[in-house]
């Protein structure tokens, strides 16, 4: 049996940055992983691949708002979308390399293997060829990521009706998709493959796409969706889905109305990664959703069994979980890391991207924040014009007597980089005069940030004026 002072299970972001910082601390680490290569969801079929698939389309579409349409028209026409694929192979396998070798560079070891509890220190690791490993551990993480919920109502083939992970490996080249399911995942997939010319139809039973973002946000992007060619069926139910009688996938809605496409893609939901771990066998409990339930310190109910990234759940981002990760290590090995996560910036990476931190009006008017707003779009910006991304909104909102900023929200090109400058001024407690009283390089879409700090002033004048 060898023994080690951290044994991480799962090589995703959280995994990794767990190992790496138990590596720089001088302890003696190794990573279980099943899968034939490092990684997990976010590297293998998660959040790499999608924005490599959305960020080759964004490119494409992006020509036509510069005014070079015919160039645009001629590429689509000339690319499929196993062509797209091929460039996203080749993404991950260069980051799967820098992976690799980060983690030997700091001395990990890495067994490859699926694990299974023995005992609270103690893991069988099963090997592909049969053979079983045991590793003992003083610490253990448990970063296991999740996959698609695949409800065993629906006829799965993985090449005509697919969840998020078999899409990425289908060979069909459709003309016409469905997406099922209007979170985060069925949202970027219905953006990106609209702009990239397919026939889209996203249905949700909810009335209201991603109900967290700010609503003049959410309301941008469903405008932005359908003037780009995806179909909204909201507040509709799935009854049954099916492949008729010409090999095309049929999803019939509870109003009646049948729908066929050339593919369906499925995207309601998430289950942890929890089933191979024999978690009965040290006491520990899963919920519905397969997900572990952590304190701050992402300990487990056994204290040396910490859990980070999907497993726990919300917000089940590879930013936060890389951070997660490495605050577990820290609290495991008593380094001084005691910081909570309170910031966090979230990116849908939609065509429109859209990214928000901080509160949004209906949050500060639930909690009786007196707050204003100020706006920035980006046809009012020399560099949304040069770029073409004239449909774009900054919004800032921020504290009425204090002028404090509270929340900033984005849609367009670049939204999920621009938001950092806000974030980094939420964090620290700044006011918008932050933004008023720096100069930002020109032209940039940074100077959003002073547009709307003095629409949102000048608003707050007028309205104390009047």
């Amino acid at each position: 049996m060898r023994s080690y002072d951290m044994v991480v299970v799962g090589s995703g972001p959280a995994g990794q940055k767990a190992a790496v910082q138990a590596a720089k601390l001088s302890k003696r680490v190794a990573i279980i992983e099943k899968a034939p290569q490092l990684g997990g969801t976010s590297l293998n079929t998660g959040t790499l691949p999608s924005k490599t698939l959305k960020d080759t389309i964004e490119y494409i579409h992006g020509l036509g708002r510069r005014g070079l349409h015919h160039l645009g028209a001629e590429i689509t026409k000339q690319l499929t979308l196993p062509d797209l694929m091929t460039r996203k192979d080749q993404v991950i396998e260069t980051e799967v390399a820098v992976i690799t070798n980060q983690l030997r560079r700091n001395g990990i070891e890495i067994v490859q293997g699926t694990a299974g509890f023995v005992d609270p220190h103690s893991l069988n690791v099963v090997r592909s060829d049969g053979q079983v490993d045991h590793v003992h551990a003083s610490t253990i993480v448990l970063a296991t990521g999740s996959r698609p919920r695949r409800p065993a109502e629906i006829p799965f083939d993985d090449l005509i009706l697919c969840d998020s992970d078999s899409f990425l490996r289908t060979t069909k080249n459709p003309t016409s998709i469905i997406v099922l399911g209007g979170g985060v995942i069925g949202t970027e997939y219905a953006s990106m493959l609209a702009a990239f010319g397919i026939r889209v139809t996203l249905i949700d039973r909810r009335t209201q796409m991603l109900r967290f973002l700010d609503q003049e946000i959410a309301q941008a992007l469903d405008d932005q969706m359908q003037h780009n060619g995806v179909t909204m069926r909201l507040g509709q139910e799935h009854l049954s889905i099916s492949v008729n009688e010409t090999g095309r996938p049929t999803v019939q809605l509870q109003d009646g109305k049948t729908i066929t496409a050339d593919m369906v893609l499925y995207t309601m939901g998430r289950i942890g990664n929890t089933e191979a771990l024999n978690l009965p066998a040290i006491g520990l409990a899963v919920d519905q959703q397969g997900q572990i339930a952590v304190n701050a310190q992402y300990q487990t109910a056994i204290p040396h069994i910490y859990a980070t990234g999907d497993v726990i759940g919300f917000p089940a981002l590879a930013a936060t979980a890389m951070e997660q990760g490495r605050l577990a290590a820290c609290h495991a090995f008593h380094v001084s890391e005691a910081h909570d996560i309170k910031v966090i910036p979230y990116g849908i990476y939609s065509i429109p991207e859209v990214s928000m931190v901080g509160k949004t009006e209906a949050e500060l008017a639930a909690a009786g924040v007196p707050h204003a707003t100020g706006r920035a779009f980006f046809r009012e910006m020399a560099r949304g014009h040069i770029s073409g991304d004239l449909h774009g909104l900054l919004k800032v909102i921020f504290q009425r007597e204090t002028h404090a900023l509270l929340g900033v929200h984005i849609i367009g090109p670049g939204a999920t980089e621009l938001v950092h400058l806000g974030q980094s001024v939420l964090t620290y407690g700044g006011t918008v005069e932050y933004f008023i009283h720096n100069v930002f390089n020109y032209p940039t879409m940074a100077e959003c940030y002073r547009t709307a700090a003095l629409d949102g002033l000048n608003r707050l004048r007028h309205h104390f004026q009047s």
